[in-house]
């Protein structure tokens, strides 16, 4: 599947479309120059248990990590990812 990146000035987000309509998103705000908070993810019912979540929320570090940018996961999904893999803590602030 391919994860798609729709950023704005504010905003962004990581999204897999099937159709032209989004079936997974994880979703964020940005906090100034050096940091976002993750605050959605959200997977369509027909794609739970292909962890396509999890996926995103790597995707998301993998953003973060290219930009220089810090993550803070206020969406509960996000957070649980994120303890639960010492591999992607490195963006925690």
């Amino acid at each position: 599947m391919d994860i798609q990146h729709k950023e704005g000035q504010s905003k962004g987000s990581f999204y897999i479309e099937d159709d032209g309509k989004v079936v997974a998103e994880i979703t964020y705000s940005k906090a100034g120059d050096t940091k976002i908070i993750i605050d959605h993810t959200e997977v369509s019912k027909k794609l739970r248990g292909e962890d396509i979540g999890q996926t995103l929320v790597e995707h998301a570090v993998g953003y973060a990590r290219e930009n220089d940018l810090t993550v803070i996961p206020l969406c509960p999904f996000a957070k649980s990812v994120i303890e639960r893999n010492e591999s992607l803590q490195d963006v925690l602030n």
